[in-house]
C-alpha cells in the first residue's frame, strides 16, 4: 500500500500546509508547474518525489524533471504530465500516445481546476489536483490524496488548503 500525495501548480508557493500533508504521505506526485525548485527540494527533504515540469518552469526545472513522468507504482501504470487534458478533450500532444497505450492512472495539472474523472473509453481514471500555488484564477487552494493498493485506486480525498488571497 502506498499513500500519495497529489498536487500541481504550486508557482513557487511552499508552506507548513502542504509540508504538513507531504510527511502523511509515502510519496509526493507534483504535476508541473513548480516555479522555484525550492518548492520541489523542500518536498524531497521529507519525502520520494515524482514530478514533471510545466509550461512555466525554467531551464533548471527542465533538466531536473522530465515532460512526462511514466512509472508503475504497485501494479499501477502512472502517467504524470502538465498540459494533458482530460477525458473527451485530451491535449493533442498526448491524445495519439494515450489512445494506442492508455495507462490506468493518467495525470495532469495546468487548468487550477481540481477534476478527477473515470474514461470509460480508455478504463482510465484522470485526476488534475487543482493548484497548491497562491498564483492564477482559482479560489481555493486543493491538493488530492489517495491510496495506491496492488492494482486499486481508492481512500481520494479532496484537500482544501485555503481561500487563496
Amino acid at each position: 500500500m502506498t499513500r500519495i500525495l497529489l498536487l500541481s501548480d504550486t508557482h513557487s508557493h511552499i508552506d507548513e500546509r502542504i509540508l504538513k500533508y507531504a510527511q502523511q504521505a509515502d510519496e509526493v506526485w507534483h504535476a508541473g508547474d513548480i516555479g522555484d525548485l525550492a518548492v520541489t527540494d523542500a518536498i524531497k527533504e521529507l519525502k520520494p518525489l515524482r514530478a514533471v515540469f510545466g509550461n512555466i518552469d525554467n531551464d533548471k526545472a527542465r533538466m531536473e524533471f522530465p515532460e512526462n513522468n511514466r512509472f508503475f507504482c504497485e501494479e499501477v501504470d502512472v502517467w504524470i504530465t502538465h498540459i494533458g487534458g482530460y477525458p473527451g478533450k485530451y491535449n493533442i500532444r498526448v491524445r495519439e500516445e494515450i489512445r494506442k497505450n492508455p495507462p490506468k492512472l493518467f495525470i495532469c495539472g495546468h487548468s487550477h481546476i481540481l477534476k478527477v474523472q473515470f474514461d470509460k473509453k480508455l478504463n482510465l481514471l484522470h485526476m488534475n489536483p487543482g493548484a497548491a500555488g497562491k498564483h492564477g484564477f482559482h479560489k481555493v487552494r486543493t491538493m488530492l490524496r489517495f491510496v495506491i493498493d496492488k492494482d486499486q485506486i481508492k481512500d481520494l480525498e479532496i484537500i482544501e488548503l485555503e481561500e487563496r488571497v
